[in-house]
């Protein structure tokens, strides 16, 4: 293949997105752009770029040993936050192409929607939201992780998807793309389905549980569920310029959500441990906060914001590791570098101590 054949392959497929896809896709070729303007990909669109940008990142691998619901699991059958992408993705990406919108960007949104989630999952999110003054949102720190700590230079349309894929779900993304708002759904959709799954493994709930009107309506199995829902967004949204669900289907998944948050998001059995991660999130936060002060000047706030830079970025072994490390007496031998904690202070305006 020679290079005028290859130059073609980008302009191939973005030339295929305005001939086939939907009219109210988002077409590569018409993106917002990045904040720093690049040379095309001879291969890859825009946003085909993006996905690939985020599943190379550090941040990316870091999910894998990140708590979903259930904290340091010995099971490998359950959810981690890196299965829980996945899961969101493959479902976006099905709705997406059954409504004949770009593929591509909904799974680059999909992708890097977490990165920038706690260790402990929303227990680690409430604390640093304690400690902060501005508060701590994983959805606005997957933002910061894109655009700051690992700077991957991303498209408006995939950083614009991966801010607003959280909230509450009677409310509807502020995404400006179709497909920014599937991720949203689809996030809700991944997540009450497969933590149904872990909680009735750990033994928190039994199926029998799960309130009947919702089973009735939905299905026990659990693919007969997410197929029920995604065909319901499906025949509701196809030939319309938003996403959306029928009030039935809508009332029966809403309940369904509420009714976990109430038996096991909060249930004393999944969250026994929750005050030990507050203590070593606490802990650490303190202690990183002590030793910058002493090592490092600038501005109060850029000094906790680096903190919680670190803090964040943490897999769940990792947190336990340093915690560990810090405030139990070990060999010499297992101490770890906090190279990359100084790296951040700098990125934050925090210079070093003149000797």
């Amino acid at each position: 293949m020679d290079e005028k054949e290859t130059l073609c392959i980008r302009e191939n497929i973005e030339k295929r997105e305005l001939e086939l896809l939907s009219p109210y896709a988002a077409k590569s070729v018409y993106s917002k752009g990045r904040a720093v303007q690049e040379a095309p990909c001879p291969i890859r669109t825009d946003f085909q770029r993006d996905k690939d940008r985020i599943i190379h990142s550090k941040a990316f691998r870091r999910l894998k040993h990140k708590t979903q619901v259930f904290f340091s699991p010995t099971n490998d059958h359950y959810r981690t936050r890196m299965t829980h992408t996945l899961e969101v993705s493959q479902i976006a990406r099905t709705i997406a192409r059954a409504l004949n919108l770009n593929e591509d960007l909904t799974e680059a949104i999909a992708m890097g929607h977490d990165l920038g989630h706690t260790p402990f999952g929303h227990s680690g999110e409430e604390v640093l939201n304690e400690i902060m003054a501005d508060g701590f949102k994983h959805s606005s720190h997957s933002v910061r992780v894109v655009t700051a700590i690992e700077n991957l230079n991303l498209t408006a349309e995939t950083i614009d998807g991966i801010k607003y894929h959280s909230g509450s779900l009677k409310i509807e993304s502020k995404a400006f793309t179709l497909e920014g708002k599937i991720v949203k759904l689809s996030d809700k959709i991944a997540y009450i389905n497969h933590d149904i799954d872990d909680a009735i493994r750990a033994g928190i709930i039994k199926e029998t549980d799960l309130p009947q009107d919702c089973t009735n309506y939905f299905s026990l199995d659990r693919s007969e569920r997410i197929t029920k829902m995604l065909l319901d967004i499906i025949e509701n949204s196809t030939g319309k310029d938003k996403i959306s669900m029928s009030e039935e289907t809508f009332f029966y998944l809403d309940k369904l959500r509420t009714w976990m948050f109430s038996n096991v998001y909060t249930n004393r059995l999944a969250k026994h441990e929750e005050n030990k991660v507050y203590g070593i999130i606490r802990a650490l936060f303190e202690y990183y906060e002590k030793e910058l002060k002493s090592r490092m000047e600038g501005e109060e706030e850029a000094l906790k914001r680096t903190v919680c830079d670190y803090i964040a970025g943490m897999t769940d072994r990792y947190a336990i590791q340093k915690y560990k490390e810090i405030f139990i007496p070990q060999s010499i031998q297992n101490t770890h570098s906090d190279e990359f904690l100084f790296t951040l202070a700098e990125l934050n305006g925090l210079v070093p101590y003149k000797s």
